[in-house]
């Protein structure tokens, strides 16, 4: 009886969007790997075939998932989270390499990534600790409970050389942000985003410049009316005159054009020092702290692309970027995708009538870049059908998310909901040439046993989650 009423509270409209999702999957699998000599649906030795066989298992996932007891997931939140950071430290070792990624296991003709599962444990996890009653944004020991579970796994992940993976997790900046992060910390995030690219397309002396202009004047608007400000200001201006002086004459100051500019930002830092010294002013020291950080991230930013990226990255941020053109080399599966998805038109060419799929014209067709088959074979309708599936399932799983009686529901569903943004988000994206290729799932349709599983397994953890929120707190 009491499993009988746990199904009767079950969410099941992201239950059936989660079944078309899949569905869709499957059949655009089968039309992107079709071959006539292979056209039984249930072919064990085909991708398809063997997609079917993960959509049972992935299926059985979820019923086990919603019969287990709830108070297991908060029970055993750091426990499932050891677990994650135990399997990525063994990949390490016994992990195969896969396009120079040592992030897999193998298991006869099963390959499993478990990164995948590690996003839901650390899920998990953030919830546990965001939801106990002593956490606080305002505590330095939260922070950094909060920055050891997210930067342990980055940085394991970081060695396996699964960069995309990787850059999956500061999708929680979002979970952060709403259980109460400060405004100027998650605006800061963003635009080191912005200087870390701008950094690529332009001189690095132009962008601490601009850096430490847009630092002081934003100090100098909010604090006009004090001495503090008015000081800022008169050095501000002796200091960047003299920056611009030896910009504008470059042909003659070039080698020490770099090292003004950096004299210039710690002249700027050490004023800001005294002045909270001597008003005791908090938000004096939060500008200094900004500028050095940002100015500090903007000089290793080309340390960090020249030295931690692999070259395959820095060839797909720089086409990305447009510094380089390369359709035939680096640049040919997002061209072939834009090209697949551009025929398409607005209705598509109709299952199993995709030239550049039939084809293989684009490679990993059936995992990274199965968003090009919807395309081609379905059109814009198609693809904005399922643009449309994916935005009202992670809308669903917010505003459900509010409605939670628990914190931990609550952070957790909007980790799942962050996660999912992230991979449809970045992947639909790098098909279009609108993100870097970084070679990640897209969520329920993408070939694979590892993702399918890992995101079945978070989003009916929510779901399990949510049915109970009708039930006493516990």
């Amino acid at each position: 009886m009491q499993n009988s009423s746990i199904f009767k509270r079950l969410d099941w409209i992201s239950i059936l969007i989660y079944l078309l999702l899949v569905l869709i999957g499957w059949v655009n699998i089968y039309s992107a790997v079709y071959e006539e000599s292979h056209s039984s649906i249930i072919d064990l030795s085909q991708k398809y075939g063997k997609q079917l066989i993960w959509i049972g298992a992935a299926l059985l996932l979820a019923l086990v998932i919603l019969i287990i007891d709830s108070k297991f997931y908060t029970s055993f939140a750091y426990v499932l989270y050891a677990v994650g950071i135990l399997l990525l430290f063994a990949v390490l070792i016994f992990g195969i390499e896969i396009n120079a990624s040592k992030s897999w296991f193998q298991f006869g003709t099963f390959r499993m990534q478990p990164v995948e599962f590690t996003k839901i444990t650390v899920c998990l996890a953030l919830a546990q600790t965001m939801s106990s009653r002593f956490f606080s944004f305002n505590e330095i020991k939260s922070i950094i409970k909060i920055g050891i579970i997210l930067f342990l796994p980055i940085l394991l992940i970081f060695i396996q050389n699964d960069t995309g993976s990787a850059l999956v997790f500061f999708a929680f900046i979002f979970v952060l942000y709403r259980e109460g992060m400060s405004k100027e910390l998650f605006f800061t995030g963003f635009v080191l985003i912005v200087l870390f690219l701008l950094a690529m397309l332009t001189n690095l002396e132009i962008l601490l410049l601009v850096v430490l202009i847009a630092s002081v004047v934003i100090y100098i608007i909010s604090n006009t009316r004090t001495l503090q400000a008015r000081i800022m200001l008169y050095l501000f201006l002796l200091y960047s005159s003299l920056s611009l002086i030896f910009y504008f004459y470059s042909d003659i100051f070039t080698e020490k054009l770099l090292l003004l500019i950096i004299i210039n930002i710690t002249i700027n830092l050490l004023t800001m020092l005294i002045l909270y010294f001597t008003s005791r002013k908090k938000i004096i020291l939060l500008y200094f702290l900004i500028l050095l950080g940002v100015s500090a991230f903007v000089l290793s930013a080309d340390y960090i692309f020249n030295n931690i990226l692999q070259p395959h990255q820095q060839n797909r941020i720089t086409e990305f970027l447009g510094i380089t053109d390369d359709p035939l080399g680096i640049g040919y599966n997002v061209n072939q995708s834009k090209i697949a998805i551009g025929s398409g038109g607005l209705t598509g060419k109709g299952f199993l009538q995709g030239t550049q799929t039939k084809y293989n014209f684009v490679p990993e067709q059936s995992t990274d870049f199965i968003f090009c088959t919807i395309g081609e074979e379905w059109g814009l309708i198609g693809s904005l059908t399922v643009i449309t599936l994916y935005t009202f399932l992670i809308l669903r799983i917010i505003f459900r998310s509010e409605k939670q009686r628990t914190s931990f529901s609550r952070i957790y569903g909007y980790g799942v909901a962050s996660i999912l943004f992230f991979h449809v988000a970045v992947n639909i994206g790098m098909t279009v040439g609108l993100t870097p290729v970084v070679g990640i799932p897209l969520p329920f349709l993408s070939y694979g046993g590892s993702s399918l599983w890992a995101f079945t397994i978070l989003l009916f953890i929510f779901i399990k989650l949510d049915s109970d929120r009708t039930e006493n707190l516990r």
